[in-house]
């Protein structure tokens, strides 16, 4: 019983029902763990964008960049494989499907997610990803 209850702490929330913000997720998970130049995370994007693969692919990495350099602690993320998301995945997730619709809430998650007040850069590198994936036709959601 103590294991579940330090599972549902850890891991709060659900996985998201937009199979763009899955894949996305994933490719976090992928980057996030094993470094920009994940074979898996690039292989998929491959997959799902075709030929049209590199922007989002690049813009991606640069968010990852970002986020790495700016962040003032770690930024929790779970194993691919991970049925539930941590609260940060659940705050990026949220950043990257508000962009456009609430700028100010997207604004203020980034904020919270790495604890310092500059965030314009990383908050352009996020917009970049979700206007990629929108313009290709998957628009994140959550």
């Amino acid at each position: 019983m103590a294991e579940t209850t330090t599972l549902a702490a850890a891991l709060p929330h659900t996985l998201p029902a937009c199979p763009h913000a899955r894949i996305a997720l994933f490719a976090i998970r992928r980057m996030g763990a094993h470094g920009l130049s994940d074979a898996r995370a690039a292989h998929t994007l491959f997959t799902v964008f075709g030929q049209d693969f590199r922007r989002p692919l690049i813009l991606m990495r640069t968010l990852m960049a970002d986020l790495a350099a700016h962040a003032s602690g770690q930024i929790a993320i779970a194993p691919c494989c991970c049925g539930r998301m941590t609260a940060a995945e659940a705050a990026l997730m949220t950043i990257l499907a508000q962009m456009e619709v609430a700028p100010d809430k997207a604004r203020f998650l980034m904020s919270d997610l790495l604890g310092v007040r500059r965030i314009d850069g990383v908050l352009a590198s996020a917009a970049a990803v979700s206007a990629a994936f929108a313009d290709e036709g998957r628009p994140i959601s959550f």
